[in-house]
């Protein structure tokens, strides 16, 4: 734990600056987010037609649907991990830019969708194309992961955690796809 709440300074508050500190709140909420959302569904359309894209959009809607559900309304509530901006302690000495949301913060719901969207993507959609375009994908869920510590909201290790559950249930949803196409 001591060295979650050491890379929460240092992330916090270590990399504290005006521009980031005016950026990084948008950034990280997922309305930001939408045109790209709609760029890629345009793009899928244009590459695979209204019927193969329709089974990966369901695909994709599972594997946010089953992430998001395991992270906040099981593992939250059972872990009972408060959020750095709901801990006393350290809330006294942290830099808070956004609303604390709920007490919980173990695992990063940002994290865990964010990560299981980019390995559901990477597995399908992206597989065969250039690593640079998964690469993209994952420092893209990374960015807004770490944005999740910068402004108060998640531990690092909430955000790594969030990360594994995210892939692991993108993996799964992606094997069962998979057989679901062939």
């Amino acid at each position: 734990m001591n060295l979650d709440y050491a890379l929460f300074d240092a992330i916090n508050q270590g990399l504290a600056h005006p521009w980031l500190d005016a950026i990084l709140p948008t950034y990280r909420e997922k309305t930001t987010w939408i045109p790209l959302y709609l760029v890629m569904v345009y793009l899928l359309l244009r590459q695979y037609g209204w019927r193969s894209t329709l089974y990966l959009l369901l695909a994709v809607a599972v594997a946010l649907a089953v992430a998001d559900q395991l992270a906040a309304s099981v593992l939250k509530p059972w872990v009972g991990r408060l959020r750095p901006c709901a801990e006393p302690a350290v809330a006294d000495h942290a830099r808070i830019l956004i609303p604390c949301g709920g007490r919980f913060g173990f695992p990063s719901n940002h994290a865990t969708n964010h990560f299981a969207l980019a390995t559901l993507l990477s597995l399908t959609w992206l597989r065969k194309a250039h690593w640079g375009w998964r690469a993209g994908l994952f420092l893209w869920a990374v960015s807004i992961s770490l944005a999740q510590v910068y402004v108060g909201k998640h531990y690092p290790g909430d955000i790594l955690c969030g990360a594994v559950l995210g892939s692991l249930v993108a993996w799964g949803v992606a094997w069962v796809y998979g057989r679901m196409i062939e």
